[in-house]
């Protein structure tokens, strides 16, 4: 891998730093990231409930809560779900040709279940790809690194 000069310009935002702890591979994490697993150790759990992230993985301490996976996963699901059901929809229209209420009793919830499958697929390789490049807090010298929340003190009164 080539060397980086951290204090560069291209630096600031989502570049890839100087890799201190190891090399963080993109495959392996793209798939741990897949499953819902932790990309660091592959054994926790990345997601607290359906797309809730984890603060920090449970098992390896690795912290998630820098990822910026908000809006992307569901327009990259958007995507994919548009070019499996449409085609699909156009294949059926031409060849069987059938009454309205089959695609709506077909297409629909063909839509709704391969959007709720792949919206935690999609954010957790997201939030991997993150993790993989270092990117947004992910790397323990980059400027955007903020503390565990946990960590953060309360104001009680």
């Amino acid at each position: 891998m080539s060397a980086i000069d951290p204090t560069g310009p291209s630096y600031a935002y989502g570049k890839v730093a100087p890799v201190p702890g190891g090399e963080r591979p993109l495959g392996r994490a793209l798939a741990r990231g897949a499953l819902g697993r932790c990309p660091q150790c592959g054994t926790g759990r990345m997601f607290s409930s359906y797309l809730k992230v984890h603060e920090a993985c449970p098992v390896c301490d690795e912290e998630f809560h820098h990822h910026r996976a908000d809006d992307a996963p569901p327009y990259a699901v958007i995507f994919v779900v548009g070019h499996i059901v449409v085609p699909l929809l156009v294949l059926v229209e031409e060849v069987f040709r059938p009454e309205v209420w089959v695609h709506l009793v077909t297409f629909l919830p063909l839509t709704l279940v391969l959007s709720l499958v792949l919206l935690p697929v999609l954010k957790g390789a997201l939030i991997a790809l993150q993790w993989s490049r270092r990117m947004h807090g992910f790397d323990p010298n980059s400027p955007e690194r903020e503390p565990r929340p946990s960590a953060l003190p309360t104001a009680t009164q």
